[in-house]
């Protein structure tokens, strides 16, 4: 089949669903996975089979501008003004969650998981530390969509998706150290200092430097052409991106870190920042996420599903119960208020974006052959749960608080003020 058709039926169906999607009050991200599986070659016969194998140079481009976004959130000032609650509560609701559903996966797995081949130093500990990696991040798109249906507003709100927005980082260097080590085990490496210090620092160190190096060239090329267009921009922006990403992989460096090292240095040390990424929100991000997320649907194995329905059941309780004690965990520690120790784990469910990319991303490393498909299916199947069941959570979480509707009625107040 032309390639040119399959990506208009793939575009054009993840479109479709997303708006469908919408109008049920489900997040868009739901509707561009289930577009995904519609197409699999193994449920419909209309695309061929294999095709998504054929995708790896998208999923590495949608990639690198997800992870630029990522960085681009990281603003110093802002994350300084948060306040020591949300900080506390982003690192450890993050953290328990990746050490407890790491732990999870790797010791309670192997006593039913049977039909998954290999040992437990070179297949349970690294799936467990890769899963549990992929834990961590919340997806706030969904929080956000119920957020301005019920008009929320307070700190339970804004502790929610502040938090939000921050640990998809958190889970980005979670990924990538997790994924140097697990490739260690795998291979059956001996942990020299070469090996347990020298590799991480190198992968990591050397992203970050490569990304931060980028970062400031594009932040220097938009000082020379002081009238750039939007057009000029987003091909900058396009062509240092996957320069950045290409010498990374080239380099041995850990290419996502490195996408996200230069989105934190343009956010920080670029003063037209705010154009830059309500141009890239505006014109690419969509078209990257209908792309993306129906593509990831399509790498659905159903076969490997079947197997792995009760690690999809038990991942998604890891993980819920992960959310909730780190975050009660950081909100004593933070100093945080009632409502918010009890309610904002309720809106740290949804999960999706960034982590279907990274589990995609396993499948293009031989290390990770064996179990890729397991992972792949255990994210997609659990962010489909955590993405029907969260948006549910989230609207419980503001209305127990009091919050919905705050906005609104701030809202008529400020109106009511100023017609006086």
């Amino acid at each position: 089949m032309d390639t040119t058709l399959v990506i208009g039926i793939i575009l054009f169906s993840g479109f479709l669903l997303g708006e469908l999607a919408q109008k049920l009050m489900l997040p868009r991200i739901t509707g561009y996975i289930i577009a995904g599986v519609i197409l699999n070659p193994q449920v419909t016969p209309i695309l061929p089979k294999g095709i998504a194998g054929h995708t790896n140079f998208v999923t590495n481009i949608a990639l690198s501008f997800i992870t630029f976004s990522i960085g681009g959130s990281l603003i110093f000032k802002k994350i300084r003004s948060l306040g020591r609650s949300i900080v506390s509560i982003t690192v450890f609701e993050a953290e328990v969650t990746f050490i407890l559903v790491a732990l999870g996966v790797a010791l309670i797995l192997p006593l039913f998981a049977h039909d998954i081949r290999g040992g437990w130093m070179n297949t349970f500990l690294p799936l467990g530390l890769i899963i549990g990696a992929l834990a961590s991040p919340t997806d706030p798109s969904g929080t956000l969509a119920v957020k301005h249906q019920y008009g929320a507003e307070g700190p339970v709100t804004s502790t929610i998706l502040s938090v939000s927005a921050f640990d998809d980082a958190l889970g980005l260097v979670n990924f990538s150290v997790a994924a140097v080590v697990a490739k260690i085990l795998v291979l059956n490496e001996s942990f020299s200092i070469r090996n347990s210090l020298g590799v991480p620092l190198y992968q990591v160190g050397g992203a970050l430097l490569l990304g931060a190096a980028f970062g400031f060239a594009f932040n220097f090329i938009c000082r020379l052409i002081r009238k750039q267009t939007e057009g000029v921009l987003i091909v900058m922006l396009f062509s240092l991106l996957c320069l950045c990403y290409g010498i990374a992989t080239f380099a041995g460096f850990d290419e996502l870190l490195g996408t996200m090292a230069m989105g934190i240095v343009v956010t920080n040390f670029n003063r037209a920042r705010d154009r830059v990424f309500e141009i890239l929100e505006r014109y690419t991000e969509e078209l990257i996420f209908v792309l993306f997320f129906t593509l990831s649907g399509m790498y659905l194995d159903f076969t490997t599903l079947a197997t792995s329905a009760i690690l999809v059941g038990l991942y998604a309780l890891w993980r819920t119960a992960g959310k909730f004690t780190g975050t009660f965990i950081g909100a004593e520690l933070g100093g945080a208020s009632g409502p918010v120790k009890r309610y904002t784990a309720l809106g740290l469910i949804p999960s999706g974006g960034i982590i279907i990319g990274l589990a995609l991303l396993l499948k293009q490393n031989p290390a990770f052959s064996h179990f890729a498909d397991i992972v792949i299916n255990v994210i997609i199947g659990a962010t489909v749960i955590h993405e029907l069941a969260g948006p549910i959570l989230v609207q419980f979480a503001f209305k127990a608080s009091g919050e919905a509707g705050k906005a609104a009625h701030c809202h008529m107040i400020k109106s009511s003020s100023q017609g006086r």
